[in-house]
């Protein structure tokens, strides 16, 4: 019997997935639980419809990422800090506090998304990569200055 999985089910199908299993494990346990639906062509064409509406929602974001990176690299973050001799700061400057400037710029992102292999110890420009989604990263330029 075909089957349209509801939702996943370990060692048998993920989520929309559509399968052929036994008659009887699809009556007695998917169909009885609502963890799938018979393969019908009402069935089928729902899932089709789903499966666009899905497409269509994950083009949309991608296109958002592009636009939201495009807006982060014509960006230059402003941060002062205390330095001494040579240009080298006292403390350093994290991904939380690029952050912080961030969100005050009305660019939300979380501090994590900011990838940072060690913190800004030095005076000048330094480019800093930001995960805007799984396919998509941007350079965003830091400039730290003198307090």
């Amino acid at each position: 019997m075909k089957v349209i999985f509801l939702q996943d089910v370990k060692g048998k199908g993920k989520k929309g997935e559509l399968k052929d299993v036994s008659e009887g494990y699809a009556r007695n346990y998917l169909l009885k639980n609502n963890l799938a639906v018979e393969a019908n062509k009402g069935n089928m064409k729902a899932l089709e419809k789903q499966k666009e509406s899905e497409e269509r929602q994950a083009q949309k974001e991608l296109d958002e990422a592009y636009q939201f990176k495009e807006q982060l690299e014509n960006t230059t973050v402003e941060l002062q800090a205390k330095a001494g001799d040579k240009g080298r700061l006292f403390g350093a400057v994290t991904n939380k506090q690029v952050a912080e400037e961030l969100k005050k710029m009305n660019l939300h992102i979380d501090k994590r998304k900011i990838e940072m292999k060690e913190p800004i110890r030095n005076l000048g420009y330094t480019n800093v990569e930001v995960k805007v989604h799984p396919k998509v990263t941007a350079t965003l330029k830091i400039h730290v200055a003198e307090a």
